[in-house]
């Protein structure tokens, strides 16, 4: 797959967008600095009550486990529907037609195995983090060291996306030009980021992602309903508009446009389809979202009120991608974004009034805070994952041994999101200018090929041991890792993260068709060749658990 197309689907969570939208909002950037303003405000003044609230480990981890399954299935959606699902999804179905609109349903297709396999039996194991599951049957110490070290891993690396893409989108939109600049909206999100996760915890961040799914679900109806007002609600006239503006013809709504035109393509879309569709129910920061609720009944709930509210979202995107291929012309689209990531806030502006109009002005700027607000909520979501994990595994389980009191381990918390946030922002600031797809697309493949596979062999293998976890989790990770490298985004193609070189070999340009097996296979292999043997008492209590909740904090 082009690493074009994967910025397109995969910024995910980071947001390059748009010059020409930039432009055309340059008169009218007092709105636009108003809104964001006017978010952040808000945001602060929840996450402040929010930490009022907040009094030990479990306020600070869990948010008490007061949130309704409705409450947090509206927060899982605001982790989970990013500015890229927003924005990239639109873009890839406005110049990609069919093959764009499966990504929709791939990334809704991904809650289905969160829903069947993990949801409820990681609720009823664990208390705070992954590395609570794989730590009860297992030797404590070197399994929560692996399970930190990777859900840290996957967490900074989506951090790291999420930075550069605020970088580029604030600094676009507010007409920063000057290197200084962009380092100064990176240094301002991270500063943002460190600020809820330390002052309102899993409270605060919950909050947030609530109010941040409203805006996107609401800016997304809006859109979707001015295009289909466009069209007098006739679908027909839309995609009949859009196969003759994209100059594709019927081939536009036909399969094969982007893929299938050789083997390479083939696998590289079944690879990504793979990573996307068992990543999700390993991406650490919605693996702690399950522990918000009080009961394994509320998860599961949970989980269904977020397949509702994705699912329409989805809906909404194909109607926003192609009403952004009937009302723009594609050589505009590519213009001003490669990726195709400006289609929904260009098309935003041609249905205000267009470029330079006081409507369009006034819904690009609603849809650029919407966007804001997205990369805010998911960088604290990734924030508080990656704090968890290391205060609660590798703090309290590893270097203290278990002899640390809850309010050093809040503490520790705390202090680890600072560090963590420094080095995203460090990060973000020097990433600022580089394609962040193979960021995204490493975050995925490392959350499918090593937490995956361990949190599954942990709750349905009654054999493994903790030799198996350790191969599966390091061996799911490197692999991803060492492919990622040598594939075409990281080098050799003009779209690659460092276009002057070119050192790779791997052709595809996500590695889960290679590391998903192999941290499944390593895991089992590692098992077998184990002189330990499993402990049948430990695996029974845990089944128990996981099924019914007995014993469940």
């Amino acid at each position: 797959m082009s690493t074009t197309l994967h910025g397109a689907l995969h910024t995910a969570h980071a947001l390059p967008v748009t010059t020409a939208a930039a432009g055309g909002a340059g008169e009218h950037r007092g709105l636009i600095i108003t809104l964001f303003g006017l978010f952040v405000v808000a945001t602060l003044v929840i996450t402040v009550w929010a930490g009022r609230q907040t009094k030990d480990a479990a306020d600070f981890y869990a948010g008490g486990r007061q949130f309704t399954g409705f409450q947090n299935g509206l927060a899982i959606s605001g982790d989970y529907m990013s500015a890229a699902s927003f924005l990239g999804i639109a873009g890839a179905i406005a110049l990609f037609g069919y093959d764009g609109f499966l990504y929709s349903i791939g990334f809704l297709v991904a809650w289905l195995v969160a829903l069947l396999l993990v949801a409820e039996p990681l609720r009823n194991s664990g208390r705070y983090t992954m590395g609570d599951v794989l730590a009860f049957r297992m030797r404590q110490r070197p399994v929560r060291t692996a399970a930190g070290v990777s859900t840290i891993v996957v967490s900074i690396f989506y951090l790291l996306a999420q930075m550069a893409g605020a970088g580029v989108l604030v600094s676009l939109l507010l007409g920063i030009t000057s290197d200084g600049g962009k380092v100064a909206v990176v240094a301002l999100v991270g500063v943002l980021m460190i600020v809820y996760v330390t002052i309102g915890g899993m409270k605060g961040t919950t909050w947030v992602q609530m109010v941040k799914a409203v805006l996107l679900i609401a800016g997304a109806l809006l859109i979707t309903f001015l295009v289909l007002l466009k069209f007098h609600f006739n679908i027909s006239d839309l995609l009949g508009k859009a196969a003759e503006n994209s100059g594709q013809g019927a081939k536009f709504l036909e399969p094969g446009l982007k893929y299938g035109k050789d083997p390479t393509t083939k696998l590289d879309f079944v690879s990504l389809g793979i990573a996307l569709v068992l990543g999700t129910a390993g991406l650490p920061h919605i693996l702690i979202r399950f522990y918000t609720v009080p009961t394994a009944k509320a998860a599961r709930k949970s989980v269904n009120w977020a397949i509702g509210i994705i699912g329409a979202f989805y809906l909404m995107t194909i109607a926003l991608g192609f009403g952004a291929a009937a009302l723009l012309k594609r050589t505009d689209i590519i213009a001003s974004n490669k990726a195709g990531n400006t289609a929904a806030p260009l098309v935003a502006q041609e249905l205000g009034g267009g470029a330079g109009s006081t409507g369009g002005a006034v819904l690009l700027a609603v849809i650029s805070a919407v966007a804001f607000a997205t990369i805010l909520a998911v960088v604290a979501g990734l924030t508080l994952a990656s704090s968890s994990s290391f205060a609660h595994d590798l703090y309290v389980n590893v270097i203290r041994k278990g002899n640390a009191t809850e309010k050093e381990e809040v503490r520790a918390a705390r202090w680890s999101t600072v560090v963590i946030g420094a080095v995203a922002i460090g990060l973000g600031a020097l990433a600022r200018d580089l394609n962040v797809a193979g960021l995204v697309a490493l975050a995925f493949a490392v959350a499918a090929s090593a937490n995956l596979p361990t949190i599954l062999y942990s709750l349905f293998w009654k054999r493994f041991t903790t030799r198996g976890a350790l191969w599966s989790i390091y061996g799911g990770l490197v692999s991803s890792v060492v492919l990622v490298l040598f594939s075409p985004v990281v080098s050799g193609k003009p779209t690659s993260m460092f276009k002057d070189a070119d050192f790779y070999w791997f052709p595809l340009e996500n590695p889960g068709i290679i590391s998903i097996p192999l941290g499944f296979l390593l895991g089992w292999l590692g098992t077998l060749l184990s002189k330990e043997k499993a402990d049948p008492g430990k695996y029974a209590e845990l089944e128990v658990r996981s099924l019914t909740g007995t014993g469940a904090h």
